[in-house]
């Protein structure tokens, strides 16, 4: 049988020219990539925010001073966990490394999060100190007022304004701009502890010591941290580096969230090891983008599909110079074809997809640059066996065959945070190696490209933010008008895929409770990206012999319905 398995040891047929397919990565701790790059580039950008720059040397003393302040004031120790809670700005990076430099385990968190959200994670994480917005903090100030029952005890919380010019351009968003203006129990503001200038003790985490943990969810609904270590963030960051050839001289956009492994990998770490410099909006705006890649000579950006397509819907892009402009990549969700075609014509650009997961801190697959292929995962990257398996017995599939993709490399994760039973089901044994699970389904055409089909798991990509239906279920049975719901994917021209809500009512809401009720207390109960955008009633949900509702039948039900509104 021809296996679909692809080992790292094997060159595949587009592998590019210039590279191995093994990968050396240092053994050290991530903050060295720090102290390496500031003493090389003392005084280069590394980081440019809406005009100010922050150099390497200045990146490097002011995380040591935030780490001297998490060590000092709000008792950071070694391996403690540390809320990181802010939309992209300076001080997200910077106290990113800080949070290293004092040994302790990143954990950032979606700007997003609701209150209620934001309280899961501080339980399960067992944080006793975050790092927060100033517009966020109205979100978790209550976490504070009674730290001695186990929740947060300090807060160190960031003005965007500290990092910016004095005189403000027209086109920045008013958060940005917005002057100091919070005070509670427990709250250091970042200018103070910088100002404090506390030296931090030793730096004594390892390779293998826990670095960062991001938060995915799983089939339960119920969020689990991603443990990964020094080595492991390393392994996809160095290999971001040499698979796209980033230089010292680099110049990049990065408006993708850094609190994504996509973002914190592509927009932090990678250009941090390289000496990159970084150009960073807080958040996506396609006329801030042309004109930052215009004003400072972009060479590229990590995209995601909408970001592309509002991007070039722009009415005013030919008013800008993108001439700059060499590469575009990304992943999270496929481009459609008729946005790459655009893309081709419009900027003569091609779009580098990629394919990763919290669970690998970034890519496992990316598209050679010499030989994209369209809606294709790209080919296993350094050091990855990436095998097509039959999901109920494991057994590799032939090219061609649909089954499920499971990665074994470096880069995947120790675990989920305390959650075992969900680590037995995601990492498996398979010839005596660890593979990821990862729930998705695809195939290898026979070129090597991995190309995805389907789902295993039960998830909606809506823009590139995963969603899972159970966790938006569990929030919407506390609405008292809801006696049943069943969340499915819907077809969204602009995302992708968004989310609905089949919703059987109770008998006493019925006469007057709408969808858009519904909606509207979905927004004040959830992150926004999890808000169902359709809400349809049905008197009942289907159900199994067993009682349990057939989501498979209402999301095959809702794909047919697509297809006709399509004709």
């Amino acid at each position: 049988m021809n296996s679909q398995a692809v080992s790292p040891n094997s060159r595949p047929q587009h592998w590019p020219a210039h590279l191995p397919t093994r990968l050396t990565v240092p053994e050290t701790n991530l903050f060295f990539n720090a102290e390496v790059s500031a003493a090389r580039f003392p005084d280069k950008p590394f980081l440019v925010f809406y005009g100010r720059s922050v150099s390497f040397s200045m990146f490097k003393e002011e995380a040591e001073r935030i780490a001297g302040f998490l060590q000092h004031h709000c008792g950071v120790r070694a391996g403690d966990r540390v809320l990181l809670y802010s939309q992209n700005c300076p001080q997200w990076a910077i106290a990113y490394y800080a949070i290293l430099r004092a040994n302790a385990v990143v954990v950032p968190v979606n700007p997003m999060n609701t209150t209620e959200e934001m309280c899961y994670y501080v339980e399960d994480s067992e944080a006793r100190t975050i790092i927060v917005a100033q517009e966020l903090y109205a979100r978790v100030w209550s976490l504070l007022e009674h730290p001695e029952g186990g929740g947060l005890e300090h807060a160190l919380v960031v003005t965007y304004s500290d990092y910016i010019p004095a005189t403000p351009d027209a086109y920045w968003p008013d958060f940005i701009t917005a002057p100091c203006n919070i005070s509670g129990p427990g709250v250091s503001h970042w200018r103070d502890a910088i100002a404090a200038a506390k030296e931090p003790g030793p730096l004594i985490a390892g390779p293998d010591d826990l670095c960062v943990m991001p938060y995915t969810s799983g089939t339960t609904g119920r969020p689990k941290g991603c443990m990964h270590t020094h080595r492991s963030v390393m392994c996809t960051a160095l290999g971001g580096v040499h698979w796209f050839g980033s230089t010292q001289d680099s110049i990049q956009l990065a408006v993708l969230p850094l609190f994504h492994v996509t973002g914190m990998q592509g927009g932090l770490n990678a250009p941090l090891y390289s000496g990159a410099t970084v150009v960073m909006l807080a958040r996506w705006d396609r006329d801030a983008a042309a004109k930052a890649i215009q004003q400072h000579s972009i060479a590229g950006w990590n995209a995601i599909s909408t970001m592309v397509a509002d991007f070039l819907a722009n009415p005013q892009l030919d008013d800008y110079n993108l001439s700059a402009l060499r590469w575009i990549r990304g992943g999270g969700a496929a481009m459609p074809v008729r946005l790459v075609r655009r893309l081709k014509a419009r900027l003569d650009l091609d779009y580098i997809e990629g394919y990763g997961m919290s669970e690998t801190t970034g890519a496992t697959h990316i598209n050679p640059a010499q030989r994209p292929k369209a809606q294709c995962l790209g080919i296993p990257v350094f050091d990855i066996d990436a095998r097509i398996v039959d999901p109920a017995t494991l057994a590799p599939l032939p090219q061609g065959e649909a089954g499920e993709i499971v990665v074994h490399g470096p880069q995947v994760m120790l675990g989920y945070w305390h959650a075992p039973e969900g680590t037995r089901n995601a990492l498996v044994e398979i010839d005596g190696k660890i593979f990821l699970r990862t729930g998705d389904l695809g195939f290898v055409d026979e070129d090597g490209y991995f190309f995805m089909t389907d789902r295993l798991k039960r998830m909606i990509n809506a823009s590139g933010y995963k969603v899972w239906p159970a966790e938006v279920e569990a929030a919407l049975y506390r609405h008292p008008a809801v006696h049943e719901v069943c969340v499915i994917a819907a077809h969204d021209d602009h995302r992708g895929e968004t989310v609905k809500a089949l919703v059987v009512l109770t008998a006493r809401a019925r006469e007057h409770v709408s969808p858009t009720d519904i909606i509207a207390w979905a927004r004040q109960n959830m992150a926004a990206y999890k808000v169902p955008r359709v809400v349809e009633f049905l008197e009942a949900l289907p159900k199994s012999g067993t009682g349990k509702v057939m989501w498979r039948q209402l999301q095959e039900e809702e794909a047919i319905k697509a297809t006709r509104r399509d004709k």
